[in-house]
């Protein structure tokens, strides 16, 4: 019997992962028009990762037979008055989706859901990643003199997923991403 909560909560989870890509692109481009190509480079990259956990999520409820739909997303916020801002954002969006996460393998723990529980260890794993790169984008940010010593460590440091996996896919024991990996 297939876990009910469990799967309302996956396809929430999966618009909050479509609302992470978006947003990640605005913080991006945000960046880019501020010419800090490094920091753009960065959150394009989130961009595509997130994204790809929300394939992940579609291709495993695609597996397991699980009707849903491909939720809408919100607005995302497109504007900041400094640097901080958006990456004070980035790190918030990755607790809360974390919090998410964690909700998503209580609820199939709860249904007795081995399967379930088992997709959702590699995005607990995961999201240990993703809010200590955050973490730490915004420490340096806090402590560089400038944002250019940002863009130094950027080019001299590898921050989260220096891209080769996409933070997905390619990378042993991942899930499977639909449609393939970007």
């Amino acid at each position: 019997m297939m876990s009910h909560h469990f799967n309302e909560l996956l396809t929430r989870q999966l618009g909050n992962e479509f609302a992470a890509s978006q947003q990640y692109i605005a913080i991006a481009a945000w960046f880019d028009g501020q010419d800090l190509p490094r920091m753009a480079k960065h959150f394009y990259r989130q961009a595509l990762e997130e994204r790809n956990h929300a394939m992940m999520m579609v291709q495993y409820m695609l597996d397991r037979g699980i009707k849903f739909a491909i939720p809408g997303i919100g607005e995302v916020r497109n504007d900041f008055e400094s640097a901080l801002e958006p990456l004070k954002l980035a790190l918030a969006q990755e607790i809360e989706v974390t919090e998410s996460i964690k909700a998503l393998f209580a609820a199939a723990r709860a249904e007795n859901d081995p399967l379930g529980e088992q997709f959702m260890l590699w995005f607990l794993k995961e999201q240990v990643e993703e809010v200590a790169s955050m973490s730490t984008l915004l420490n340096v940010a806090e402590r560089a003199s400038s944002l250019f010593e940002v863009e130094t460590f950027l080019a001299r440091e590898t921050v989260g997923d220096p891209g080769q996996s996409g933070g997905a896919g390619g990378v042993a024991g991942s899930p499977e991403v639909a449609g393939g990996m970007l």
